[in-house]
């Protein structure tokens, strides 16, 4: 079942591309791609070329990967939640460097013992509601309405990883993203901040800190020649 899900959002994805990219409003303004087969080399391209690294896993619930930090070392911007390698990058760059929104994995926590009823939040969010009408008239997949009914029948009735409970304070970090974008001489100091402050992630003091506090190893002194 998930990965049935995983391609029915990747297929979602190119059915947003088709509906936007077919905006003659959005020519030369803003085109959505996906990037299939994506791997080390085509990275090479993506990672220096981007201004923003959008890391938007639920708290807790993502390990941590080297993708945001080559991001950051290229210096884009990252929107995320405090969760893996997020927490560390935004304790490096401080948190006017960081666009952060969303629950930690406390408040993930608290909100599923409460009784987490996704409906609700659709029904008290109007543009959340416009959001799902859209998909399930079939505005993304060519007037089909079913098409990608399993994927908002997920969202309405279980929403495991507690993206719609997000969904408000994503839009509000996004909108401190816009007005920080227009203050462009901002923006790149924030992105100097980014690279300057990456070496933490740098290998050497990766696997120096995994020798001491988890292999409990010393260095091993190597005599060259003689």
């Amino acid at each position: 079942p998930g990965y049935a899900m995983a391609k029915l959002i990747i297929r979602f994805i190119n059915g947003i591309a088709d509906v936007v990219n077919a905006d003659p409003d959005m020519d030369g303004r803003l085109r959505v791609i996906f990037l299939a087969d994506y791997n080390v080399k085509l990275g090479e391209r993506v990672y220096p070329a981007a201004d923003l690294s959008e890391q938007i896993s639920t708290a807790g619930l993502e390990a941590s990967g080297t993708g945001n930090m080559k991001f950051m070392m290229n210096g884009a911007l990252t929107i995320g939640t405090l969760d893996g390698a997020n927490v560390e990058i935004r304790e490096q760059v401080g948190d006017d460097n960081f666009f952060l929104f969303g629950r930690t994995t406390e408040g993930i926590a608290e909100l599923k013992q409460q009784g987490y009823r996704p409906w609700e939040w659709i029904g008290n969010d109007p543009l959340l509601a416009e959001v799902f009408a859209l998909i399930e008239r079939g505005h993304f997949s060519q007037g089909d309405p079913d098409r990608f009914r399993p994927l908002t029948d997920q969202l309405r009735g279980t929403d495991p990883f507690a993206v719609l409970a997000d969904f408000g304070d994503y839009l509000r970090a996004q909108a401190a993203i816009d007005a920080s974008w227009a203050g462009r001489p901002s923006w790149h100091r924030m992105a100097l901040r980014n690279t300057a402050r990456s070496g933490f992630f740098s290998s050497d003091r990766a696997i120096g800190e995994y020798a001491r506090r988890i292999w409990a190893v010393a260095p091993f002194p190597v005599t060259i020649g003689g």
